[in-house]
Order: structure tokens, then C-alpha cells, then sequence
């Protein structure tokens, strides 16, 4: 344990010296500094998502949410559509319930208590920690990704951080090497230096400020931490979907549960197999085709963390008078190249979409 605390006192301070000239500094959550509205977006955005992908996100986000009041006042439909393409999309429905929260249980007053922060929905510990170190300058410890590693490296932490033994000895080594002066700026510098420096692949030891300490470094195993987990091979799954078009009303697309893949998100009705899907054009919109006579579209690939997605998807024009049936005025709407813009929609399916609209109008209107 002696040893322990040696290392976590030559930790903070040479940390703090390399932020200050390689730090991260530029980054738009940062202005207006210790702003706990936009440290708490981004931190939201940044989890499991890198940073050069959440800021043109943010960026738009808050632009069309600049306040606490007009995020709580918006509703679900306006923050996924912004969301569309970002992913893990419980995040954006948490982030909806906790502004909410905040708005009218606490009358827009951010608690500074880390117990009351991380119990909102969404927040947890390690971005409770986060926002109470750098909006209010806290000696909250976090553990993200980019922290874990850092760790697991420095103090060459024996297990994965997936374990649950593990991650209670790396919070531990947290609130060990994490100082009472400049938390903002250290939290800060930990997590940059995890993302530029202490890199998962191809670490650029040569420059990292607590070298000199590192026991991954000392005993040249820095490949081999943090532990890693052996996984299964990701499963590969397969569903159809079918773009239902029309002349006018543009393309037929159906609001998804709140749970599950895509939550709350517009889609393109999908089924296990192509031969559900005779069955269903019968009942909502009465044509009869055999599942041969559906027209091929496009094939792609989307990967989730935990499997691959492959959609096949077939194509029907509807040409007669639209009937609104009662499925479809509770589940469905029809969205033309216009309207299609301001509703939220999964990567794979405005990327479908948007092939159709680019194979059907003519350039001018795209």
C-alpha cells in the first residue's frame, strides 16, 4: 500500500504541468468554463462516443438548446431527431427526463451534492464526478474508459476493468491520486491524456508525463494492460425492411417503442422474414403481392456493440387513393425529402432513405 501511495503522489503534478501546454483546452463544452449545463451534455455525448465524433453533435445540440429551460421544455421527438446518427439513444431520452427533473424539482438549480447528481437518470457516478469537479470544483474522481486505462497501466492493475473487484480497486486508485486544487483542470488532463497519449492502441509513451512512475512502462508490458476480457465472436442477425413509397406522401415510416434498438427513433417497417411482409401491406394497406414480386432495393451492414445487423431491403410503390387505417394513425406517417429532415432517424435508415430520394427526384430538388 506504501507503494501505492509513492506512486499516486507523483501523479497529479506532472499530469497537470503536461495539460497545461498539450491540454485539450479549445473544446466547445469548455466556453464559457465550468458551465455545468454544457459540461453535462458533452458528458453525456461522450459516453462511449470519441470526442471528434460528439462535437459537430454538440455543436448543433446546443445551438438549438442553449438553456436548461428550453431543453426541459422541448420535447422527446425534437432531441432524438438532433440525436439521429449519434447512437446508444437512452442516453437522449435520460438526457430529456433529467432536464426535466432539474427544471421543475429543483427550479433549474444544479445540485452540487455527487450522491443527488448521480442518482438523475442517465448521470451515474463517473459523470456525476465529472460535472462536480469541473463546474464546481470538487475532489470528485472520475473513471471513464480513458481513466481506467490510465490507471490499469500506471499502477499495472492485475484483472479487467470489466470486473467488478477491479473497477472497486481502480476507484480507490482514483480518489488516490486525484489532488484538492485544480480538480477541474486534472480531471480534465486525465481523460485527455488518456485519449491522446495513453491511447488503447499505439501509446506514445515517449511523451506521457507520469512515464517516469509508470509500472506498465518500468516492466515493458504496456500492451498488455488493462486486462482484457476474452469475448465471443460478435453474432451476425438479419431483418427486411420494406420502403413503402407514394407519388405525393413520399415514404411510409413507423415510430418505434421507447425500448429496445432505435427507441423512439422513425424506421422503416422491418420484420424477421420477408415472407411477414405480404401480410402486413395486406392489412394496412391493402395490396396483394407475393413476397417474389417485392422489388430488391439495397443490402448493408450495421454493427452494434454487441452484433451485426444485416438489412435487406425491398421496395413497393403505392399508387392508389391512401387510406389511414387505425394501425397506421397510431404507429406510422408518410415524409417526404422535406419532412424527413425533422424527424429523428437510425444511421442506417437516413442513409437508406436517403439513397431513395437520390435515385427518385431530380437534382434540383435534393
Amino acid at each position: 500500500m506504501n507503494n501505492l501511495s509513492n506512486l499516486s503522489s507523483t501523479f497529479s503534478q506532472p499530469l497537470l504541468r503536461w495539460f497545461e501546454k498539450n491540454g485539450r483546452k479549445d473544446l466547445p463544452w469548455k466556453h464559457p468554463a465550468h458551465d455545468p449545463y454544457r459540461i453535462w451534455i458533452s458528458e453525456i455525448m461522450l459516453q462511449q462516443t470519441q470526442v471528434k465524433s460528439v462535437i459537430p453533435f454538440f455543436e448543433r445540440f446546443i445551438k438549438k438548446f442553449p438553456s436548461l429551460e428550453l431543453l426541459a421544455q422541448s420535447s422527446e421527438e425534437e432531441i432524438l431527431t438532433l440525436w439521429a446518427g449519434l447512437g446508444y439513444y437512452s442516453r437522449a431520452r435520460n438526457l430529456h427526463r433529467t432536464a426535466q427533473i432539474l427544471w421543475h424539482e429543483y427550479r433549474g438549480i444544479w445540485p452540487q451534492e455527487h450522491n443527488r447528481l448521480s442518482t438523475l437518470p442517465g448521470i451515474g457516478e463517473s459523470t456525476a464526478a465529472a460535472i462536480t469537479a469541473q463546474a464546481f470544483h470538487q475532489a470528485t474522481p472520475i473513471l471513464d474508459a480513458n481513466v481506467k486505462r490510465v490507471l490499469s497501466r500506471y499502477f499495472m492493475v492485475d484483472g479487467a476493468p470489466a470486473k467488478s473487484s477491479v473497477v472497486k480497486t481502480l476507484w480507490q486508485l482514483a480518489h488516490s491520486c486525484m489532488p484538492q486544487q485544480r480538480c477541474a483542470d486534472y480531471t480534465q488532463a486525465i481523460m485527455d491524456l488518456g485519449a491522446t497519449c495513453c491511447t488503447t492502441k499505439n501509446p506514445q509513451c515517449a511523451r506521457c508525463p507520469v512515464q517516469a512512475h509508470c509500472q506498465a512502462w518500468a516492466h515493458q508490458c504496456v500492451d498488455q494492460f488493462p486486462k482484457k476480457i476474452k469475448r465471443n465472436p460478435i453474432s451476425t442477425r438479419s431483418q427486411h425492411f420494406i420502403i413503402i413509397t407514394h407519388e405525393s406522401a413520399g415514404i411510409y415510416l413507423e415510430k418505434r417503442a421507447s425500448s429496445g434498438i432505435w427507441g423512439g427513433l422513425w424506421c422503416l417497417p422491418a420484420f424477421d422474414s420477408k415472407a411477414d411482409i405480404p401480410s402486413y401491406l395486406q392489412e394496412n394497406f391493402q395490396i396483394l403481392v407475393s413476397s417474389d414480386t417485392l422489388n430488391p432495393f439495397m443490402q448493408m451492414q450495421h454493427t452494434f456493440t454487441h452484433f451485426h445487423l444485416q438489412l435487406q431491403v425491398w421496395q413497393i410503390t403505392v399508387n392508389q387513393t391512401l387510406q389511414t387505417s387505425p394501425h397506421q394513425t397510431t404507429r406510422g406517417d408518410w415524409f417526404t425529402h422535406q419532412s424527413i429532415c425533422n424527424i429523428g432517424l437510425p444511421k442506417p435508415i437516413q442513409t437508406i432513405t436517403q439513397s431513395y430520394f437520390e435515385r427518385s427526384l431530380p437534382p434540383s430538388c435534393l
